[in-house]
């Protein structure tokens, strides 16, 4: 798969590549790649600390975190960090 272009719509060719190396579909690896692009890329999204906890649900949710319901907004924090 290295060297394909994945398309312009991906904001993080690299990570996109890597999830996809990792066995995660294109859609998955397109959607987390693209969600936390704009954090990478300095957007304008304030820390995980500063949002509530039903934002950073609505972040893991994009992401497709499992097990997010029951989880505290610490638990969704460090799961998207290391997702």
């Amino acid at each position: 798969m290295p060297g394909k272009d994945p398309g312009p719509q991906i904001k993080d060719k690299d990570q996109y590549e890597a999830l996809r190396d990792k066995g995660y579909s294109k859609q998955k690896s397109a959607r987390i790649s693209n969600s936390k692009g704009a954090e990478k890329r300095g957007g304008s999204s304030d820390d995980y600390a500063d949002r509530t906890r039903e934002e950073i649900y609505s972040e893991a949710k994009k992401a497709d975190i499992k097990g997010r319901s029951t989880m505290t907004k610490k638990e969704l924090i460090h799961a998207l960090r290391n997702n």
